[in-house]
């Protein structure tokens, strides 16, 4: 796919050339004119409320409520509806996902109640005093870990995305979803902290010839997955912590494997047995799972990494565009194969392009905030985000995907997404 992408980089280039925006003197100028259309407005609505500007709210004239003390911490009752919104399988208690908002999402960082949940066969819940992580196979000394042994190693702490290789799937054939979070949701970024993988290689011995490791969860599922030992020394972890705080149950707890940049599904939750061998162990899930069929009968194996892939979160499907007017565009863009170089941004259906600000830090492997000011003036639109990496990948529209790759596959869709903006402000799903 590389190789067929080297014309998307050419049309991607030419967009360079496109006309930027001077931010500064573009913010003064729309603030100006949305300050204005709010200060018009705010006469009408303080007659509607008595907690409005000059008037002393309600929530000033009496003691607010008690301290957290002893209770894990809640978002705001008003925030009651950001939550994981997803479908189980009705054949197969157990198994299903529960998606991020990412419509609601700030800043690159998902809160780990929002993080998104796919499991196979339900949550177990494990005991970490009794878990215990099994290495064997091609290793000089097999050895088995507890939880206290792998916390007493020195420690990593990194900041990555998380993405099932199976999100946005259903956009192959028609505009399914209506939210960005039923597109796009099964994906999270956060900060994991752990023991790299090459620490416990180090102690166990590696033998030579030894070119992949098989791991498995411990959940009713057994799930396992082959990685490739160059992988497992570059930059895997043996992950306890996230966010700051212990993995929670949905997401591995109280022990997962995390390959940064590959598809989610490798990296196994609830992570118990590590085995290292000469070649690829063929599990259920890379054979009859997790590979892409090809237009001609065959099938892509192995398809680890996540290619440059970007979505818009505002305005999306979950939002409307309450009048014309000043708004920042704003998303998220992420890929497998290092950092984000370049987003560009259309709102005429890729007609014309204009590079967005990309958000600070910009880092490796995860998701990185882009920007860019619109002006709308009230009339259709379609809205699209197209990103480029590091290793020089543009992210392809969905003719040149499906020209590639097919109708067929269910794996690593990663097509540039077009919301198209009505006269009424509504938004909508749209292939464009």
């Amino acid at each position: 796919m590389k190789n067929e992408n080297k014309a998307m980089q050419g049309e991607f280039a030419d967009s360079r050339s496109a006309q930027r925006v001077d931010g500064r003197r573009t913010f003064l100028r729309h603030s100006a004119a949305l300050t204005a259309g709010l200060v018009a407005g705010e006469a009408a609505a303080q007659s509607a409320t008595g907690n409005l500007p000059p008037n002393v709210p309600a929530w000033m004239k009496g003691e607010g409520g008690a301290l957290s003390d002893g209770v894990y911490g809640l978002p705001s009752p008003f925030e009651k509806n950001v939550v994981r919104r997803g479908r189980g399988d009705q054949v197969m208690p157990g198994s299903g996902s529960a998606m991020t908002p990412l419509q609601s999402s700030r800043g690159m960082i998902t809160p780990n109640g929002l993080v998104f949940e796919r499991s196979h066969a339900g949550i177990p819940r494990i005991d970490p005093a009794q878990h215990r992580l099994m290495v064997h196979g091609m290793v000089r000394q097999p050895m088995i870990f507890t939880m206290d042994d792998l916390m007493r190693l020195p420690s990593v702490s990194r900041i990555h995305f998380l993405e099932c290789s199976g999100n946005g799937s259903r956009e192959w054939r028609t505009p399914f979803a209506k939210s960005v979070q039923v597109s796009h949701g099964l994906l999270s970024c956060c900060e994991w902290t752990g023991v790299a993988l090459s620490t416990i290689f180090e102690e166990a011995g590696v033998q030579a010839g030894a070119e992949w490791v098989l791991a498995e969860g411990a959940d009713a599922s057994a799930m396992t997955r082959s990685l490739p030992m160059a992988k497992a020394l570059e930059d895997a972890m043996l992950v306890y912590a996230q966010n700051g705080e212990a993995l929670r149950p949905e997401n591995g707890y109280p022990l997962r494997l995390f390959l940064p940049g590959f598809e989610g599904n490798m990296s196994i939750k609830w992570l118990r047995r590590l085995k290292v061998g000469a070649e690829p162990f063929m599990s259920r899930e890379e054979t009859s799972k997790y590979t892409d069929s090809l237009p001609d009968g065959t099938a892509r194996l192995f398809t680890f990494s996540m290619d440059a892939k970007s979505v818009i979160t505002y305005p999306a499907p979950d939002h409307k565009l309450a009048q014309r007017g000043f708004y920042e565009i704003s998303g998220l863009a992420w890929t497998g194969n290092g950092r984000i170089r370049r987003v560009d941004v259309s709102t005429d259906g890729g007609r014309n392009w204009r590079e967005a600000a990309l958000q600070e830090p910009v880092l490796s492997r995860a998701l990185t905030r882009f920007r860019l000011p619109w002006q709308w003036d009230g009339k259709p639109a379609v809205l699209q985000s197209r990103a480029l990496d590091e290793s020089g990948y543009v992210q392809p529209t969905r003719s040149q995907l499906v020209a590639q790759r097919g109708m067929n596959s269910n794996y690593h869709y990663n097509a540039i997404q077009s919301w198209a903006v009505a006269a009424s402000g509504e938004i909508s799903n749209v292939h464009a």
